[in-house]
């Protein structure tokens, strides 16, 4: 009779994080950043309200590891911004890299995903896992440009990707939506560039 293979530690805890990230996604989907709890996420999943604390430290935390947990740009360790694996370095890879971005979130994002966003647009402390992100992309692509006013152009095309997705995805302005997503980037295409020629 063969023993079941032990599952190592490094595993078991993986698998208690996504246990915890799961139950933290569907309750923040459910009942908003301020009415979820750290008590309540451990009993969802199954563990002990101490443990979610040593993983994540505080709500904020583990509410920015589960809102961006599965977008390429959040560390998959800490669930804090990170850097791309090649930063762009020039004005045509700047572009290029913010259109794969606004592909991605153009393309089906779940229900539990749009609901933390909209969290992240109505509670101040939702609202600073946003911030701190999206600065981490906008000082990401400042350091990038070899341009006057970097700060300002970085922050312009940042919240440019942003608000075509919240029209898009919260707003569901039917211009936005009926235009495909390939069709969507081409057409900011010379938008953006614009913001990059001196």
């Amino acid at each position: 009779m063969s023993e079941t293979p032990r599952v190592p530690r490094a595993e078991r805890r993986r698998r208690t994080e996504e246990r915890i990230l799961a139950a933290a996604r569907e309750l923040f989907a459910q009942h908003g950043f301020e009415r979820t709890t750290i008590r309540a996420v451990a009993s969802a999943a199954a563990v002990d309200p101490a443990l979610v604390m040593q993983y994540y430290g505080s709500k904020s935390k583990l509410f920015a590891r589960a809102a961006w947990h599965q977008h390429p740009e959040t560390d998959p360790h800490s669930g804090e911004p990170a850097p791309c694996q090649a930063p762009p370095e020039t004005p045509d890879e700047v572009v290029d890299a913010l259109l794969a971005l606004l592909g991605t979130k153009l393309n089906a994002i779940p229900g539990t995903s749009l609901a933390m966003l909209r969290s992240m647009l109505t509670h101040p402390e939702a609202g600073e896992v946003a911030r701190e992100t999206i600065t981490h992309q906008i000082n990401e692509i400042r350091d990038a440009l070899d341009l006057p006013d970097p700060g300002a152009r970085a922050a312009l095309l940042i919240s440019t990707i942003v608000g075509v997705t919240i029209g898009h995805q919260l707003l569901g302005l039917d211009a936005l939506c009926d235009t495909p997503p390939e069709q969507l980037a081409e057409l900011l295409r010379p938008a953006l560039q614009a913001l990059l020629t001196p």
